[in-house]
């Protein structure tokens, strides 16, 4: 059995809603609910679903960017859900994130040998005057030279930049990385290079990934296993081919359905997710998809689906299945 690097079990992350007079009622926006997922050691588990589904929030919670409100996270064989800031900050070098916009992720007032090499710094993880060769080392392995060492993010394109920004985050040699929509906001044509440095990267580096992402071309060609999230839940979990050749809740079928086609002569009519989700303060009863979802009877209306195995590799959530 694969070595487990991340387990989560029973995660939930709410935020404080304050509404009324003189804002005394709260409620909570329930951003990720009640979550139980396993990333195996090597592996690039891919989590999809729609903008504010709680994707990003997910990962950020466990890597302890936010605290969670319930549940356990295990890196490895260490409990991480409680640790204190200082106790963190002593593990913190194994798990980094890689964030969506490379263009605010980055110090402008920081020169690329700063950014690469602070990491190594606070860590101490090679004597002072070995930085700058590390730094040069890691620029390299990222498809950068060294003469870039010296200049400011403002110089680079956007995907010279999401480079610096994956070349920070390998510094402090990571056993997991969560890649937070890392291609979504630079130029197609470069699109391919960061994935293809993404899967080399994992290679060298032996990395395991949360690759969050709404690409589901992308997540095809890169993930193990995919992880459908809708309002908070895990709708289906399933190896990436499994999920790609059988999609059973209805909600990663209309996903996948509206992925455009681009062979001019197929007949395969595309079908849309009619209406917009619920707000997370107010969840509806029963089946959270149940208000948009085309085959939603009384049962669906009325009582929550668990997430359930059907066979080794692919676990849905749905009354129909």
């Amino acid at each position: 059995m694969e070595k487990e690097v991340i387990k989560v079990q029973g995660l939930k992350k709410y935020f404080p809603v304050k509404s009324g007079f003189f804002s005394r009622d709260i409620k909570h926006l329930k951003a990720v609910d009640d979550v139980d997922i396993v990333i195996n050691k090597g592996e690039t588990l891919s989590l999809v679903g729609e903008s504010g589904c709680g994707k990003t929030t997910l990962g950020k919670t466990v890597i302890r960017l936010y605290d969670p409100t319930e549940g356990t996270i295990k890196f490895k064989d260490l409990d991480i859900t409680s640790l204190s800031s200082s106790e963190l900050r002593k593990v913190r070098k194994k798990f980094q994130m890689i964030f969506q916009d490379p263009y605010s992720s980055l110090n402008p007032r920081q020169r690329v040998d700063s950014i690469v090499g602070e990491g190594l710094y606070i860590h101490n993880l090679v004597e002072r005057n070995r930085i700058n060769e590390v730094v040069k080392s890691i620029l390299y392995d990222v498809g950068l030279q060294q003469d870039v060492m010296q200049r400011y993010p403002h110089e680079f394109s956007g995907g010279q930049r999401q480079r610096i920004a994956i070349a920070r985050a390998l510094a402090v040699k990571p056993e997991f990385i969560v890649c937070d929509e890392p291609i979504s906001a630079l130029d197609v044509s470069i699109q391919a290079q960061i994935i293809n440095l993404f899967l080399k990267l994992k290679k060298d580096y032996k990395l395991t990934y949360l690759f969050i992402s709404h690409d589901l071309r992308v997540v095809r060609y890169i993930s193990d296993r995919v992880a459908v999230m809708y309002l908070g839940k895990i709708v289906e979990i399933a190896a990436s081919n499994e999920l790609y050749n059988n999609p059973l809740h209805p909600y990663t079928q209309l996903l996948l359905s509206s992925v455009p086609n681009l062979d001019p002569s197929s007949k395969i009519k595309r079908q849309v997710i009619k209406g917009d989700p619920p707000s997370p303060v107010a969840i509806p009863r029963g089946c959270r998809f149940h208000t948009r979802c085309p085959l939603a009877e009384d049962i669906c209306m009325n009582s929550e689906p668990e997430l359930r195995r059907i066979n080794d590799d692919h676990s849905v959530a749905c009354h129909k299945v």
